[in-house]
C-alpha cells in the first residue's frame, strides 16, 4: 500500500460507508454461514461501500488507503459479518504484499476493475515447467478464502525444468482458469468458503509471473526492505475478529432490558449487579481491544515505510497483537455467560460472532505460543540451537 492516505475529511465518509453496510452484511450471515459462501447482496454491499477498493492506488480509482483507515473500516464490517470482513482483509493484505511484485502493464490489468478482489494462499507451492512465453502449472492450494468469489488468484509454484536449481514464483491466475473443490466444512468462518484451488496444466503467461525477492540464504523473502509487512497483514485481519467481538457486544448489549436471567426475580439483566457487572467487564475488555487495536494500526503504518525492524520490536508488536485477541476472546466468551444455552441457538447471532472469532483467532499470524516463545528469546537474548 502506498502512503497516498485517504485525507482527513474522508475517513469518516469512509467509515460511514461501513457502517451502512453492516446491517445488510448482518441480514444475509446466517444464509453465508449455512452456503460457506457470501450472497450477492453482501458482496454489493461490499462493493458499494468501497471495501473492495482499499488498498487499490488512487491512479487506478481505488482509495489507496492508511493502515488506520482499512482497520476502522474492516472492524465496522466485522461487526456485521466477520467472513465478509475477513474477506476483505484477505484481498486487502494480499494486494498490499504482492502489487509492488507486479510490473505496470500487470497492475494495469489487475486494476482494469478498483474494485478487484484477490485470493491466495502461501503453501504449499505448485509444480510448474516452462513453455514458449510463459509457463504451465499443477497443483492443489487449500484453504483459499474467497476463492469462489474473488476474479484472481495468487499462488506460489517451483517451476523446474532439469537445467538448473529450481526457481519458487508467483503466479497471478483468473480463478475462473482454476478448478474449486469446496473443501472448507469448519465451525467457524464458514462463510470465508476457503475451498481448494486445482489446477491442472493451466498456461499461465510470462507478463502474470510474478519473480518473488530472496533472502541471504536464497529462499524467497517477500518483503525486502518492507519487514514490518507482514505486520501490517496481522492487523487488517485482526481488525475483522475485533468486528466480530463488536458485533456481539452490539447484540447482548440491545438484550440488556428486555432479557430476564432465568430463575431470579429480577426482570432484566440490566436489574442484576452481577450481570450489570459482567457486561461492564466483557465491555471493557473489548472497547480496550479496540482501542489497542487502531494504536497498533497507527504504529505499524509508520514502521512499514521503514527498511529494518529490531527483532525485539517485532516480537513485542506480536505480543499486542494477541493480547488484543485474547481480549476479545475472553470478552465474548462473558457475553455468552450471560446469555446462557440461548446463546449458542443457530438462529442467535451472538454464537456466531463467538464461533468466527474463535476459529479466525487460530489463523498463523495469531499463534500464541509461538509469540510468546519468539518474544521470550528476544528478551533473554538466547540464541536458538536447530
Amino acid at each position: 500500500m502506498t502512503t497516498t492516505d485517504v485525507r482527513p475529511a474522508d475517513v469518516e465518509d469512509v467509515i460511514a460507508a461501513a457502517r451502512s453496510a453492516a446491517p445488510v452484511l448482518a441480514a444475509n450471515a446466517g444464509r453465508a454461514d449455512r452456503d460457506r459462501r457470501l450472497p450477492a447482496e453482501s458482496i454489493a454491499a461490499l462493493r458499494a461501500a468501497g471495501a473492495f477498493a482499499l488498498a487499490t492506488p488512487a491512479r487506478f480509482g481505488g482509495l489507496d488507503a492508511d493502515l488506520p483507515t482499512t482497520v476502522r473500516m474492516i472492524s465496522e464490517l466485522g461487526r456485521g459479518c466477520p467472513s465478509s470482513a475477513w474477506l476483505v482483509a484477505v484481498s486487502t493484505e494480499t494486494q498490499s504484499a504482492f502489487t509492488p511484485l507486479m510490473s505496470q502493464e500487470l497492475l494495469a490489468q489487475f486494476y482494469a476493475d478498483p474494485d478487484t478482489r484477490l485470493c491466495g494462499t502461501g503453501k504449499p507451492p505448485g509444480r510448474g515447467r516452462r513453455v514458449a512465453d510463459g509457463i504451465r502449472v499443477s497443483g492443489r492450494w487449500p484453504t483459499v478464502s474467497g476463492c469462489e468469489d474473488a476474479p484472481w488468484a495468487l499462488t506460489p509454484v517451483v517451476v523446474g525444468d532439469g537445467d538448473g536449481p529450481p526457481e519458487v514464483v508467483g503466479i497471478l491466475v483468473p480463478t475462473a482458469d482454476l478448478d474449486i473443490e469446496r473443501t472448507w466444512d469448519t465451525v467457524g468462518m464458514r462463510a470465508t468458503g476457503s475451498h481448494t484451488l486445482v489446477a491442472e496444466d493451466v498456461f499461465v503467461p510470462r507478463s502474470r509471473v510474478l519473480t518473488l525477492p530472496t533472502g541471504p540464504d536464497g529462499a524467497p523473502d517477500l518483503f525486502p526492505g518492507r519487514p514490518a509487512q507482514p505486520l501490517g497483514g496481522a492487523v487488517t485481519l485482526l481488525a475483522s475478529l475485533v468486528g466480530a467481538a463488536r458485533g456481539a457486544l452490539d447484540v447482548v448489549g440491545s438484550q440488556l432490558h428486555v432479557r430476564k436471567p432465568p430463575m431470579t426475580q429480577y426482570e432484566s439483566l440490566a436489574a442484576s449487579p452481577g450481570a450489570r457487572h459482567w457486561f461492564a467487564d466483557a465491555t471493557h475488555l473489548i472497547e480496550s481491544a479496540e482501542r489497542d487495536l487502531l494504536v497498533l494500526a497507527a504504529e505499524i503504518d509508520q514502521l512499514i515505510a521503514e527498511p529494518t525492524l529490531a527483532d525485539r520490536d517485532g516480537t513485542a508488536l506480536r505480543m499486542r497483537l494477541n493480547s488484543v485477541v485474547r481480549r476479545c476472546q475472553d470478552g465474548v466468551d462473558l457475553l455468552l455467560d450471560l446469555n446462557g444455552a440461548a446463546g449458542f441457538a443457530l438462529d442467535n447471532p451472538v454464537q456466531r460472532f463467538w464461533r468466527d472469532l474463535h476459529v479466525g483467532s487460530r489463523h498463523m499470524q495469531f499463534n500464541p505460543y509461538l509469540a510468546v516463545e519468539n518474544h521470550a528469546r528476544q528478551l533473554a537474548d538466547v540464541e536458538v540451537v536447530r
